[in-house]
């Protein structure tokens, strides 16, 4: 029996700017993750002990980012480079996340074709929906990222 790895093991960040902290619970669409808001995390604001609600669309999309890393390690790969490549209707009930919060985040993939998905995702607070988007996303293959980040020519 595999044991999952930690979520920091499943996504393509490291510390600091690893953001989410926990994968709770995956399935072969969907993923939940929680984050605790703390000082620990680079967006903190010391002077209010709060996180701008405004990087709830950074935590949707490190969710979505285990749920593939996930997906990947299954098949015993690494994890994949993504591009988050927009959001939609993201609408947050609050301006702030406090600190000692702790924050279920929620992802769906509705639909996939090549590498391009659109995710649903939502965060929770205390079983209260505070924040919701779509995500794009794409995840190109190992030969198309090193074609993305090559770099370009000029021709002669």
């Amino acid at each position: 029996m595999n044991t999952i790895p930690d979520l920091i093991d499943l996504l393509p960040h490291d510390t600091p700017l690893a953001l989410v902290d926990k994968l709770i619970d995956v399935q072969e669409l969907s993923i939940h993750c929680q984050v605790i808001i703390s000082d620990k995390n680079v967006f903190f604001n010391h002077e209010t002990n709060t996180i701008p609600a405004w990087v709830g669309i950074e935590f949707m999309a490190q969710t979505i980012a285990g749920w593939s890393g996930y997906h990947a390690w299954k098949k015993g790969n690494k994890s994949p480079i993504g591009f988050l490549l927009g959001s939609r209707k993201y609408k947050a009930e609050c301006s702030e996340f406090q600190q000692g919060d702790t924050l279920d985040i929620f992802a769906e993939q509705i639909l996939e074709n090549n590498g391009m998905a659109v995710f649903s995702c939502y965060i929770e607070c205390n079983g209260q929906q505070i924040a919701s988007s779509q995500l794009n996303v794409f995840v190109p293959t190992e030969e198309k990222l090193e074609e993305l980040l090559a770099p370009k020519q000029d021709e002669q």
